[in-house]
Formats: structure tokens, C-alpha cells, sequence
């Protein structure tokens, strides 16, 4: 359990939360005084520790949260083991170095609550810190909670970070481009939360598809829209108080299916997105309309801008910059961290004890092809809690919910069991050494099996490493 006077009351503001406590292990000498001042304007006060006995003896004091740095290597993982001993509900949240896939694996099988990429950003552990209150209170968060924590492990999620600190130097509309399922309204309030310095204000979502088109309009801008169709040459729009725009002043408008709205509400949109003005309804005043536009799209926004069910200005103004989000499959380093945080929202959500993975189970996990992205992960990270008596979840556990014929594992139809099993096998080996680079040790660690079966089993099922071992 998680000690309530050890954690803060609400991460929403910063400023409002209580002290906590956390203890640091792993963090060398050096390192320590920028990450006890930054931790300090947090207010989270640090024990520091280097190694079990010293850990164990803060632990014995008093129970707090255990924050583990993989980031300089695995010399960690010992100390932990014995901690994970002796308190074996101890909360722990482990930061890791980007370039170290290796390790956020490792950092999952310690039955992290967590897993941060280095630099430790303190947001985010106050943030995984309150919805691990809730889940030991039972007080679940919700599976659609409004999220904008990013797992950046990848190469393609560092660039889409890098991309995200770009744009939130401006005020200029943002396409965020990508599959359904990928996350693109996370990444969405992520780049809201990145310009929150320059634009305080509210992150405001519209889905275009949930009201009918009168509702729409009234819903976004407070106001129906004008009898006339032309407004003068400097005539502005009107908006209330009411409307969502108003909501979103100094802040964000996210819109989603934006094809379904009806073109005389993006007309109005883009000409306030052009003068950034508007007459206040209430009052006749001019106001200013500083709002950032950013809208969801995927492959058949090109094809509605095409056939005209998107305006064209409108397009123009929200698609100054584009931010495309990676297929979960071009991701795969992130997937173990992911695959933990869905699982515990699992657990949380059916309040049952929290559940760990075997080594077996995330690297197949990691290796499926994941056509429904985030989301197909998420749900089947329900699927195998809502099934499952055991704490530990195996790689029978997930297979057993792989639909192996027409979802992530493609086995042809027919057949015996035996030979679907070692067609499978067939292609699970080979996408363990392609993830690896054909590096039969790595690839044999991966798979849990020794090197010399590895060997055996690549002769027996013909398969080949995709590259020389280095």
C-alpha cells in the first residue's frame, strides 16, 4: 500500500499538492544535486540510497515510494530484487535511458509501477504517483481518462517528442496525423501540456460526429450562426460565453472527425481562426481569440478535403504544422511500458491484486504486429485480467487470446496443431532475431531459451537471422 500522507493530494496544479517522499536508489553522487533541486520545486523531498541495506534501513522507518534509476545500467536490478523481497508491495517507478530498451523490459519483470524515460520529469512521477493512490484506494481512474503522458523509449516517439517542443513554440494550427488507435489525442493534450507556459488555458475537445450539425455550431461557438450567409469585408464572427471556443481561449480546440461538420460552421470556424477576433455576444464587445486549433486526421482527411466535406481555409489554417504519430509496430520498444501501464489500469478497473508479466509474455507481447495499435493492446490487457486467476501472466496467457488466424499472429488456416504451433514458433523466432538484428545471444535471452537451442530450433523450423552477430 501507498501511504496517503506520502503522496499528493491532486496533480492537476502543481502548486496545490502536499510534500512527499520518495526514495532515489541508483542515482550516483554526482547526479544528485540538480535531481534534489528539481524534485524540491516539486515538492518531493528525496532519501537517497546505493544499495539494498542502505535502502532496506529508510524502508524499515517509514514506507514510501521507491524510485529506481536504470538510467546508468542495470547495477540496479539486485538491489531491487532483495527490496522487492523483503517488501513485496512496495510501489516502485523506475527511470531509464532511451537508447536502453533492454532495461524498461527489465524494469516491468521488477513489477514497476512505471516506466520513465530519462531525464526524470517530476510531472509525470507526481502523475503516476496520485493514480497509483487511486488504484490502492480503489478509487479507479477511468480507462478514458484525460492523458498526455507519452512513452518515448523508441526512435520514432523521441522525434515525435521533439516535434511536439517545436510546435508548442507557436500558436499555429497542428494536424496530428496517424492510424486509429495510435493516440492521437494524447499526443494532442501532450503538446497542449508542452505550451502550457505561453497558453494557460483549457484543453477543449470536440467530437464533430457526436451532435448533430444545428447542436454543433450552438455547442462550439455558443451562437447560432447569423440568417445572413455573406458577413461585411471586416465583419467578425459572434461567439458567447457558453460556447467551447470561449472555453478555449488562451488554450486548445482539439476536433475529431472534423468531415462530419457541416461547411457553413468550418466556414465560420476558419474566418475566426483567420481574424482572431470576435464580437462577444453578450456584451457587443471585440474580443480577442487566441485559440490554438489542432485536429485530428488519418488517411481519409486527404480524400474529404478532396470531395470538399473539408473547407478548404479551414484546412489551411489548422494544418500549419503535422505531427505523425507511429504505428505501434514502429514502436516497439515502447510496448513493455505501455503493456504494463494498460495492465494495471486492468487490475485497477476489476480490483484485482496487480499482475506481472513473464519474461516470455512481453517479448511476445513486443514482437505481435498490433494492427489496432494502443487500443487493441489496451483491450486485450482487459481481456487476459478478466480471465485470469494467477498473478503472473505467461506467454499461454496471452495466447490464449490472440486470435491467431485473422488478427496479430497470422497462422494458416489448417493444418494440425502441431504444425500450426511451429509455424508460429517459425515466425515468433524470426521476429525476435529481426528485432534484435540477428543477434542469436540477445535473441536467446529474449526467448529465455539457451543459445544452443535457439540454434537447434532455427535449423529445425528454417529460419535464418536477418543479420551477422555482432
Amino acid at each position: 500500500m501507498i501511504p496517503s500522507a506520502s503522496l499528493p493530494a491532486g496533480t492537476r496544479e502543481i502548486g496545490a499538492i502536499r510534500p512527499i517522499t520518495v526514495l532515489y536508489l541508483g542515482c550516483p553522487q554526482a547526479a544528485r544535486a540538480e535531481a534534489e533541486k528539481h524534485l524540491a520545486a516539486l515538492r518531493i523531498t528525496v532519501m537517497w540510497a546505493d544499495s539494498s541495506v542502505a535502502a532496506l534501513a529508510e524502508l524499515q522507518r517509514r514506507d514510501v515510494p521507491v524510485l529506481a534509476d536504470f538510467a546508468r545500467g542495470g547495477a540496479v536490478l539486485e538491489p531491487l530484487r532483495e527490496l522487492r523481497a523483503k517488501h513485496p508491495a512496495m510501489l516502485l517507478v523506475a527511470i531509464v535511458d532511451p537508447s536502453r530498451p533492454d532495461l524498461a523490459n527489465e524494469a516491468v519483470l521488477a513489477a514497476a509501477a512505471d516506466v520513465l524515460a530519462a531525464p526524470l520529469n517530476g510531472r509525470r512521477l507526481l502523475r503516476t504517483l496520485e493514480r497509483e493512490r487511486a488504484y490502492a484506494a480503489c478509487d479507479v481512474v477511468p480507462v478514458d481518462a484525460e492523458v498526455d503522458e507519452l512513452y518515448c523509449l523508441s526512435p520514432a516517439m523521441r522525434e515525435l517528442q521533439s516535434r511536439i517542443a517545436a510546435a508548442a513554440l507557436s500558436r499555429a494550427g497542428v494536424l496530428v496525423c496517424g492510424d486509429p488507435g495510435t493516440g492521437r489525442e494524447t499526443v494532442a493534450r501532450a503538446l497542449h501540456v508542452a505550451a502550457r507556459t505561453l497558453r494557460p488555458g483549457a484543453f477543449v475537445p470536440i467530437d464533430c460526429a457526436a451532435h448533430d450539425p444545428e447542436q454543433l455550431g450552438i455547442d462550439l461557438f455558443g451562437v447560432a450562426s447569423r440568417a445572413e450567409e455573406h458577413l461585411p469585408a471586416r465583419g467578425l464572427e459572434r461567439v458567447s460565453r457558453t460556447g467551447r471556443l470561449h472555453d478555449a481561449l488562451s488554450g486548445t480546440l482539439y476536433l475529431r472527425n472534423l468531415p462530419e461538420a457541416p461547411t457553413r460552421m468550418q466556414r465560420r470556424l476558419a474566418r475566426l481562426l483567420r481574424d482572431r477576433e470576435a464580437v462577444l455576444a453578450e456584451t457587443g464587445d471585440v474580443i480577442a481569440l487566441d485559440v490554438r486549433c489542432i485536429v485530428a486526421a488519418d488517411s481519409h482527411l486527404d480524400a474529404a478535403l478532396r470531395d470538399g466535406s473539408v473547407h478548404d481555409e479551414l484546412y489551411r489554417r489548422v494544418s500549419v504544422a503535422r505531427l505523425d504519430v507511429p504505428a505501434l509496430r514502429h514502436r516497439r520498444e515502447d510496448i513493455p511500458a505501455l503493456a504494463n501501464y494498460f495492465l494495471r489500469q486492468a487490475c485497477a478497473a476489476q480490483k484485482v491484486p496487480h499482475k506481472v508479466f513473464s519474461r516470455s509474455a512481453l517479448v511476445l507481447l513486443s514482437a505481435l504486429p498490433w494492427s489496432g495499435n494502443a487500443t487493441e493492446l489496451s483491450t486485450l490487457m482487459r481481456t487476459i485480467v478478466g480471465g485470469l486467476a494467477t498473478r503472473g501472466i505467461g506467454v499461454e496467457d496471452v495466447l490464449a487470446h490472440v486470435r491467431l488466424d485473422t488478427g496479430s499472429v497470422m497462422v494458416a488456416r489448417g493444418g494440425t496443431l502441431r504444425q500450426a504451433r511451429a509455424q508460429f514458433e517459425q515466425q515468433y523466432i524470426a521476429s525476435i532475431l529481426q528485432q534484435h538484428r540477428g543477434r542469436i545471444t540477445q535473441a536467446a535471452k529474449a526467448l529465455g531459451i539457451q543459445r544452443t537451442n535457439l540454434y537447434r530450433k532455427m535449423r529445425t523450423l528454417r529460419v535464418s537471422s536477418a543479420a551477422q552477430e555482432r
